[in-house]
């Protein structure tokens, strides 16, 4: 077995109290954790900083690793000859345990102290999963294939952790933060208890094209000068296909141009609308032909976008 210095790992001295030890996990955990967290290493240093806590936190749990004795962090050590009689209810092996594993095991030993015997049925545990996924699986839907670390008692209620592949479907027209229920796809239970659930967050990743609101899309659409003035019917490239979209003459900057259902899919029935958001765009340069044409255009027009500064 290979030692961790759950003290080391919370930034503690052995002799902290349980208040120190519930700080010192606030804050590490906040540093850490992987929604916010920018360190490279982030996911498993709070992995790590959880699984000190879990531990640390219980008296019965933190007097049976203190009994361990000290070692170098990923030191093998087998435990004192001793430990298992006061620690442990029934005889076990370390060989294929590590500490997440036994001090997890430790979780019923206090049912079974009151009597309420070693075959209550226990639900296995909840697992949370975070899924970025594009605007395109989004939109039409994916299977996604997932790999988890599964905890599984065995037949004496230890908890060792395995590998575990689940698929999940991803249905047409999932939103940002929906949370989708696997049951049973969780850990695994014990003594008859159902197995846990697996939750799915979706998260939806950056598109170059398209903003999200909802089942609503919005895309900007560039217009040069004359097409705003004059109107022009152009191609917009929707996730469902394209469509032609008419921007009548005098179309503004900024103004939104909707066309209904063809937004991303509703659970049931319809989809939401797709907006163009006219964007006058104008060239870079221009030949000696385009700017006579502009001189003489303004020259003979009348309009003024700064009138309303006049009315002050």
């Amino acid at each position: 077995m290979k030692y961790k210095d759950y003290y080391q790992i919370m930034g503690v001295d052995r002799k902290a109290s349980a208040e120190e030890i519930k700080k010192a996990y606030r804050r590490l955990a906040r540093r850490f954790h992987p929604d916010v967290s920018k360190e490279t290493d982030a996911e498993e240093r709070f992995k790590d900083v959880a699984e000190a806590y879990e531990t640390l936190k219980d008296p019965e749990k933190r007097a049976a690793y203190d009994q361990l004795g000290s070692y170098q962090p990923g030191q093998d050590f087998r435990p004192p000859p001793d430990w298992e009689k006061h620690f442990a209810d029934t005889p076990f092996t370390f060989e294929d345990l590590d500490l997440a594993d036994l001090f997890a095991s430790f979780a019923g030993r206090n049912a079974r102290a009151s009597g309420a015997g070693s075959k209550v049925p226990r639900p296995g545990q909840d697992y949370e999963f975070n899924a970025k996924i594009s605007l395109e699986q989004a939109y039409a839907g994916t299977e996604l294939t997932l790999t988890l670390n599964a905890s599984e008692p065995d037949e004496r209620g230890f908890v060792h952790h395995r590998p575990k592949t689940v698929k999940a479907r991803i249905p047409k027209g999932a939103t940002e933060g929906q949370r989708l229920r696997l049951p049973g796809q969780g850990g695994k239970g014990s003594h008859g208890g159902a197995d846990g659930n697996l939750y799915i967050t979706i998260s939806l990743l950056p598109h170059p094209l398209f903003r999200v609101n909802g089942h609503d899309l919005y895309i900007d659409l560039p217009l040069a000068p004359w097409e705003a003035v004059l109107g022009t019917t152009v191609e917009v490239p929707p996730l469902g296909g394209a469509v032609r979209l008419k921007a009548p003459p005098g179309t503004r900057a900024g103004q939104q141009l909707r066309i209904g259902d063809r937004g991303r899919p509703r659970p049931h029935a319809g989809a939401g609308s797709l907006y163009a958001i006219p964007q006058i765009v104008v060239p870079a340069a221009v030949s000696d032909r385009e700017k006579a044409l502009l001189q003489d255009w303004a020259e003979h027009s009348r309009f003024n976008p700064r009138e309303h500064f006049q009315r002050r």
